[in-house]
């Protein structure tokens, strides 16, 4: 690993953002590893979602058109919006039984939940891991910085800072990652509560209707 990170260290030894990136990063110590990879898994499961609710909210027909489109009972193009979902559902499962239909419309509910709540605690947990990631390397960087005196006493300022600017590095690092996922775990919530009461009222109208 070190090896590694002589090479980069060459490699970007030239001025520019890319290699300030590098240095900070390597100054950080071996937490900011973990960091990256909690950053990168929950901005990934962020897109993910904001995809899925983008799918699920775009193009969807409303209320009084999906009744319709139930009663009339023919059959019409299907899409990725949550309304559509249930309606094309029900178009492909009907039968003539009342009861049968409100079970069918009660599957559909417990088959489209899981696909709006899917990896929400998952970012919320990561979010809430980053700054403690950052306690972390808060804790490894004042231990270094502790041996440092330990061994040279307050002599040797440079390999002192070093310790000390890893401490401020993750501790830093872990609230850059920790504040926007939490805010976007909040955003997310928010729109899929709002989702959620959608399937709800669609479903409990179509068992009227069914």
């Amino acid at each position: 690993m070190e090896q590694l990170l002589d090479t980069l260290t060459q490699l970007v030894s030239g001025p520019g953002t890319a290699a300030d990136l590098f240095f900070y990063f390597k100054g950080g110590g071996i937490v900011m590893y973990p960091l990256l990879l909690c950053s990168a898994v929950m901005w990934t499961l962020i897109f993910e979602r904001v995809v899925a609710f983008h799918r699920l909210e775009f193009r969807d027909c409303d209320m009084g058109e999906l009744l319709a489109w139930c009663r009339q009972r023919k059959k019409r193009k299907s899409g990725t919006g949550l309304r559509r979902q249930i309606g094309a559902y029900l178009q492909e499962n009907r039968t003539p039984s009342t009861t049968l239909n409100r079970c069918l419309l009660d599957e559909c509910h417990l088959k489209l939940l899981p696909s709006i709540d899917r990896n929400i605690a998952a970012i919320t947990i990561l979010a809430m891991v980053a700054p403690l990631l950052g306690l972390l390397g808060t804790v490894t960087g004042m231990m270094t910085a502790f041996d440092v005196i330990t061994l040279f006493g307050t002599g040797n300022a440079r390999a002192l800072a070093g310790g000390i600017s890893e401490a401020l590095i993750t501790t830093q690092s872990g609230l850059l990652v920790s504040i926007p996922g939490v805010f976007a775990s909040a955003v997310l919530t928010l729109r899929s509560r709002r989702l959620r009461e959608k399937l709800e009222e669609s479903i409990m109208m179509l068992k009227r209707h069914a």
